[in-house]
């Protein structure tokens, strides 16, 4: 079974206390004012940042169409959010799970008029990026999603090829879930070895270098096709059958691998839901991962893949073209 640590009760504390954030204001080209401020009071370009809450573990980042905010969490703990702008009537925002395929700095569009896009995060080849640029104060861009200019820029230091990126109607603060062992097998304290080999040497992407970079490695689980598929950059490793116990529904989930916890044997992974819906169907992290088991193939070949920052994708939606984008293999809500 998972089982939550100690240290979530303090996460949570964290988390919970967190609705007012010394932010940011924007008061000029390169300068930010410090003021307190409630979350969901915050005015066009202004932000909070509070690095310092946590300053190592995976990154994650939601995007919250309805409050046109973006909040930012690290290790679990919310040390960001800021004001946004996302896609106006006919051009609107994808919604679902992605991925930073590409950082560019000074990237410029392609598409419309050389624009320059400061601070750029790509979520698809198709056009969808994180990046600095006007606030209006409601849904005003061609798809992207806008950020004040200095919150950019923090959040450009913060991110990595591979960093999960929710976007969805409503958010909900991340959970904590400690696994017994490799995550999608049988629950036991005795496979904390193969875990344990599994992750041996390798680090965080917050300490990869230029030569040791990780591929983007994302495992998917379509309770809809009852399949699970391992996939690296753009390439699908392997694919293996899914077994659900208890029913079909399972939610749309977020699993990011922190690393081992000795005191508890096992995997740490950083977990966080989302719906569209509020009102439709949900159910916990923790009930829903519990539910999964994949054959021993496919494990076999996940073990060999699995690295911290690895992003582990449950969804209700089918593993087929209509719900992916392309070869950049996000789950379209």
């Amino acid at each position: 079974m998972m089982r939550y640590t100690g240290e979530k009760l303090n996460r949570r504390r964290l988390i919970a206390g967190a609705a007012s954030f010394i932010g940011f204001t924007a008061v000029g080209e390169g300068f930010a004012r410090e003021v307190m401020k409630e979350i969901a009071s915050l005015r066009p370009g202004e932000f909070t940042w509070h690095a310092e809450r946590q300053q190592s573990g995976p990154v994650a980042i939601v995007v919250s169409l309805s409050e046109q905010r973006v909040h930012v969490y690290r290790n679990g703990i919310r040390i960001a959010v800021a004001t946004c702008s996302t896609g106006k009537p006919g051009h609107e925002t994808p919604t679902g799970v992605f991925v930073v395929l590409q950082k560019d700095k000074h990237h410029r569009s392609s598409t419309y008029d050389n624009a320059a896009m400061p601070n750029m995060n790509r979520l698809t080849w198709s056009g969808i990026a994180l990046h600095a640029g006007r606030l209006p104060g409601y849904p005003a861009s061609h798809g992207c999603v806008r950020l004040p200019m200095d919150f950019s820029e923090r959040l450009f230091e913060i991110t990595h090829l591979g960093t999960p990126v929710i976007i969805s109607g409503a958010h909900t603060d991340p959970e904590e879930l400690v696994h017994p062992g490799m995550v999608l097998s049988a629950y036991a304290e005795h496979e904390f070895g193969s875990a344990v080999a599994a992750l041996k040497g390798k680090s965080h992407p917050s300490d990869w270098t230029e030569a040791e970079k990780r591929p983007v490695t994302s495992i998917i689980a379509s309770s809809a096709d009852r399949r699970i598929m391992l996939v690296e950059n753009s390439d699908i490793l392997a694919e293996g059958s899914l077994h659900i116990s208890g029913g079909d529904k399972l939610g749309s989930h977020v699993f990011v691998l922190d690393d081992l916890h000795d005191g508890a044997k096992g995997l740490r992974w950083i977990a966080i839901s989302h719906n569209n819906d509020t009102g439709g169907f949900f159910q916990s992290e923790e009930r829903a991962i519990a539910r999964l088991k994949a054959d021993e193939s496919f494990l076999g070949r996940m073990r060999q893949a699995l690295h911290p920052g690895a992003v582990l994708i449950v969804t209700d939606a089918p593993l087929s073209p209509d719900s992916r984008s392309g070869k950049d293999f996000v789950i379209m809500s």
